[in-house]
């Protein structure tokens, strides 16, 4: 659904706008390559924040703790 979105979108903007949207096709991928470093960065970041809170939860769990069960609805 979101593809078919993106290219009702493009088709508009083509139809609207020829040059900018021939402009979108050929600089898209040229942005998703400079958006990549950025990506990676946020992946290791949110691993550093999960080994960050599995450390600081460890005495707890050693002690047994456990998250309370949800409540049936």
């Amino acid at each position: 659904m979101k593809l078919l979105l993106l290219a009702v979108g493009w088709c508009l903007l083509f139809v609207l706008a020829w040059p900018l949207a021939l402009g979108v096709l050929v600089l898209w991928p040229v942005l998703w390559l400079v958006s990549l470093p950025f990506r990676l960065l946020g992946v290791a970041v949110d691993a550093v924040f999960a080994l960050l809170k599995a450390v600081l939860f460890l005495p707890a769990r050693l002690l047994g703790w456990r998250p309370a069960p949800a409540a049936a609805a």
